[in-house]
């Protein structure tokens, strides 16, 4: 079986204080931390020993994971398991990067955001330099905030040239045809991202090849989607897992709209969906038949 899992554990401390988000400098106590590294192990051990599966494997914690030792070697170790397609996760990139030279790279990859006002960019960007000279998979984006457009222009500028740079709307922020089109600019797949899609009674790949799993074990389609499909550990998740529509009205996160089959995002990011890598310069090679050789987002 190949199968897609989102995994979240307890972790909900982050090392910035971004105005956008609900868990800005969150403090976890040791307690948290203890359960939380309980969790992110006896998953890893969980996914290592599905040797008769094939797996892609996308932790999103809610904090910053690559801060904590446990979520770095995880990485490292699952990498190197043969069934394991792919391991990646979500990152403000404020750790170190020489751990990835312990790595499997043909595995391993990274989701990176840019916080402007968090870290300083020479610091940021020089970490995203360092990662391409070692050959690390990875992505960088940032917010599609006002504040953030020359962060962001001058960041295409400067990296490498083969990073995808990629641009979240940001949540609750109505953009202009105008706004829209700066932001497209520097990602052509920005439409996407634009207005929410409508999902409701849409097929949709969670619930059958992708997954998302909490530090329980309890499975569920996806992050959005509450209703529960079983448990990992014991199995019982895996007579659930069947074609199914989306229940919600929308979908407005690109980790929950790139599975929708009415989209063509795997197609778009084939071979790179988790670390949100397309499979070719969208600048280059646009992708679908809607304004700029995009498809709109559906607002």
């Amino acid at each position: 079986m190949d199968l897609t899992i989102l995994y979240r554990g307890p972790l909900a401390s982050c090392d910035y204080d971004c105005p956008y988000c609900p868990f800005a400098k969150r403090r976890d106590s040791r307690d948290r931390l203890t359960a939380d590294r309980a969790a992110l192990e006896r998953f890893a051990g969980w996914a290592a020993a599905q040797r008769g599966d094939r797996l892609s494997l996308l932790f999103t914690p809610w904090g910053e994971g690559l801060v904590r030792s446990w979520y770095r070697r995880a990485l490292v170790e699952l990498s190197r398991s043969p069934h394991i397609r792919r391991v990646a996760i979500q990152t403000n990139l404020s750790c170190r990067t020489d751990w990835t030279a312990a790595a499997d790279l043909d595995t391993l990859a990274l989701w990176c955001t840019y916080h402007p006002g968090q870290t300083p960019y020479g610091r940021f960007l020089g970490k995203c330099h360092d990662l391409a000279a070692r050959g690390v998979r990875h992505s960088v984006g940032v917010v599609g905030l006002p504040g953030h457009l020359e962060h962001a222009r001058r960041l295409r500028a400067e990296l490498p040239e083969q990073v995808y740079l990629w641009v979240n709307a940001a949540e609750g922020h109505t953009y202009t045809d105008v706004e829209a089109d700066e932001w497209t600019a520097l990602d052509p797949l920005f439409p996407y991202s634009r207005h929410p899609h409508r999902s409701a009674g849409l097929p949709c790949r969670t619930g059958e090849s992708v997954i998302s799993v909490d530090g329980e074990g309890t499975v569920r389609r996806c992050h959005f989607v509450r209703a529960e499909l079983g448990n990992l550990y014991d199995g019982s998740y895996r007579q659930a897992l069947r074609p199914r529509s989306c229940p919600l009205a929308v979908c407005d996160c690109h980790i929950g709209y790139v599975h929708l089959e009415t989209l063509p995002l795997y197609d778009v990011f084939a071979g790179g969906v988790l670390e949100r890598i397309p499979a070719s310069d969208p600048r280059r090679d646009p992708v679908g038949g809607g304004r700029g050789g995009i498809v709109a987002a559906t607002p």
